[in-house]
């Protein structure tokens, strides 16, 4: 198996478990309801939001990998759409997996010598240094998400 099979294994274990953590994207949010997903936590982000927040610069990536500019910026990496409803949650979540489908496709097609190049412009590092990055950002706001949602089970328990 080359490289870019076996990250875009990693990720699609992380989205669909199986990973090494024991722990799945779609399997933690598949019994988030609307209000859990939209409830807030002291100053903490809500689970949306987090959801929002991990799909940009996943999607970010995607462009890039696509030979599109990148244009992801930091700043409004939190700044989503209203979620005020149970059906555009649904969406949310909808658009997540079929975001993570793309950037799953499209690194398992990677070359090797396309892994290590430069990433739109030095400061980035290489594409792997980025697609990994993807990675390891999911698992770090998967996380805060499970924690959030045993919190908000917690506290109308």
């Amino acid at each position: 198996m080359n490289t870019s099979k076996q990250i875009a294994q990693l990720y699609n274990n992380l989205i669909n478990g199986g990973n090494y953590t024991g722990v799945s994207f779609k399997k933690t949010l598949e019994d988030v309801s609307f209000d859990e997903a939209i409830t807030k936590v002291s100053d903490l982000n809500t689970i949306a939001t987090l959801v929002y927040h991990i799909q940009y610069y996943c999607t970010a990536v995607i462009g890039v990998l696509e030979g599109e500019p990148l244009t992801a910026k930091d700043s409004l990496s939190f700044d989503h759409p209203p979620v005020t409803s149970a059906r555009d949650w649904e969406q949310l979540k909808a658009q997540t997996w079929q975001e993570a489908d793309r950037f799953l496709n499209l690194v398992s097609e990677l070359s090797e010598e396309k892994l290590s190049e430069g990433f739109v412009k030095d400061a980035y590092g290489t594409y792997y240094r980025n697609i990994h990055g993807v990675i390891e950002h999911t698992h770090y706001h998967l996380g805060q998400i499970s924690i959030l949602k045993r919190l908000i089970r917690e506290k109308t328990a």
